[in-house]
């Protein structure tokens, strides 16, 4: 880790440069990639303050800490700015998927895989099914109800989508079990 270290209304020591600098290297294990952090240790009056400014890749963190002793507001701070760390590394592994997981997209658009289960590899096991999801892209025309069942009727397909031409939505006209014919239509 980078870090520079900037003294205000303090002689400059670097006895705290180097204590600090030990101390922010024993957060790299927090941090995925290299970060740079810029200290600043100030007096005012009797109070002493520290600023660690932390920047990476997509990380920004500040963190502030006043005490009546230099070495208890950087280890303030650096308590801080570990926690800080913490949840943000918390935050990132929760909205990242895991390496081994596909989305089902993914897994539909693979056509160099095969199937979990194909005549041609029984060797996999019955309790791996996984059913296999087809994507199918089709053109849907503006007509009217009548004229959809219409087109079902000359069709073996068990749906077919159309735009409504009454309502400009787009509907669905499928065949049921019993051989009658249901629509879907958005609300």
């Amino acid at each position: 880790m980078q870090t520079s270290v900037t003294f205000k209304n303090l002689e400059p020591s670097d006895q705290l440069k180097d204590y600090v600098t030990s101390k922010l290297n024993r957060m790299d294990k927090l941090l995925d990639n290299p970060a740079e952090a810029h200290v600043v240790l100030s007096v005012e009056k009797i109070r002493h303050y520290t600023e660690i400014r932390l920047k990476g890749d997509r990380l920004n963190i500040v963190c502030r800490e006043k005490s009546s002793d230099m070495h208890s507001a950087i280890d303030l701070a650096l308590d801080k700015l570990e926690k800080q760390l913490k949840k943000q590394k918390g935050k990132i592994k929760n909205h990242r998927p895991s390496k081994g997981v596909e989305s089902v997209r993914d897994m539909a658009l693979a056509p160099d895989e095969e199937p979990a289960q194909s005549p041609e590899n029984p060797e996999v096991a019955e309790e791996e099914d996984i059913p296999e999801i087809r994507v199918q892209s089709i053109e849907y025309k503006p007509m009217d109800v009548e004229e959809a069942s219409m087109q079902m009727e000359l069709v073996s397909d068990n749906f077919l989508v159309f735009t409504n031409s009454r309502t400009n939505q787009v509907n669905v006209l499928y065949r049921r079990k019993d051989g009658d014919l249901g629509l879907i239509e958005p609300k």
